[in-house]
C-alpha cells in the first residue's frame, strides 16, 4: 500500500522488479518520499452515523480491502482479489490521509478518496538532485537493465556524506556506458484516488 511517513508505502506501486544495488554514491537532498499533512476529499460512506454502530477509532487495528487508482482509472495497487490489509490506526504505517479515513468507518462501510500530490507522494522534482547519470561501471554486477525498472540506491547529503539514505530509483535513460536514474518516487506529481472497505474492527 502507500507507505507511512517514515517508512514509505508498504506495497509498492504495483509489482516492483527486483534490481541489484547501485554502490555509486549519489550526490544530493535527500527528498522525502511521503507528505506528513494530508486532507481527505469529501467521501461518501455507504452506511449511515447509526447510534450504537462500532466504528473504527485512533489506536484501534482495522482489517482494510483497498484499490488505488490514477486520474485516468489505473490501478497501481489493490489488495481486493487478496487478503485484507491490517493496519494499526495511529501507527503511521500508511499515508496520513489514508489513516485518517479510515477513522469513524465502520465494519462494511466503503469510501473513496482524493488526494492531491502533496497530499500523497510530493511533487515531482527535475533538481536537487533527483536525476543522476552513472556509469555502468558503478554498479554492483552486470545488469539486464531496461527503461522503467526500479532498483535500490544509495543516496548521499551533503552534510552527512558518511550515512546513506535507501532510496529506490527508476532506470529513465541508458546508453552503452552510462544508466540515467531517477530519484522520485514513481508516483510524484500525481493525484491519487483510494477506493476503502473497512472490512473488520479487531
Amino acid at each position: 500500500m502507500v507507505a507511512g511517513r517514515a517508512r514509505g508505502m508498504r506495497a509498492a506501486a504495483g509489482p516492483k522488479r527486483e534490481g541489484e544495488p547501485v554502490k555509486a554514491p549519489l550526490a544530493g537532498v535527500v527528498v522525502s518520499l511521503l507528505v506528513g499533512i494530508a486532507s481527505c476529499s469529501d467521501g461518501t460512506s455507504s452506511q449511515g452515523e447509526d447510534a450504537g454502530v462500532e466504528r473504527a477509532r485512533a489506536g484501534d487495528t482495522v482489517m482494510v480491502e483497498y484499490t488505488g487508482k490514477l486520474a485516468d482509472g489505473t490501478i497501481f495497487e489493490s489488495n481486493v482479489e487478496g487478503e485484507a490489509r491490517g493496519i494499526l490506526i495511529g501507527a503511521e504505517d500508511v499515508l496520513p490521509a489514508f489513516e485518517r479515513a479510515l477513522v469513524g468507518m465502520a465494519p462494511g462501510e466503503e469510501k473513496r478518496i482524493e488526494l492531491a500530490p502533496e497530499e500523497a507522494f510530493g511533487p515531482y522534482r527535475s533538481g536537487e538532485g533527483m536525476i543522476h547519470t552513472l556509469p555502468l561501471s558503478s554498479l554492483a554486477h552486470t545488469l539486464d537493465l531496461e527503461v522503467g525498472q526500479q532498483l535500490n540506491a544509495a543516496m548521499f547529503h551533503p552534510d552527512d556524506p558518511e550515512k546513506p539514505v535507501m532510496v529506490t530509483v527508476t532506470v529513465i535513460e541508458l546508453t552503452d556506458d552510462t544508466v540515467t536514474v531517477d530519484a522520485n518516487h514513481p508516483l510524484a506529481g500525481k493525484s491519487i484516488y483510494f477506493e476503502i472497505k473497512l472490512v473488520e474492527i479487531l
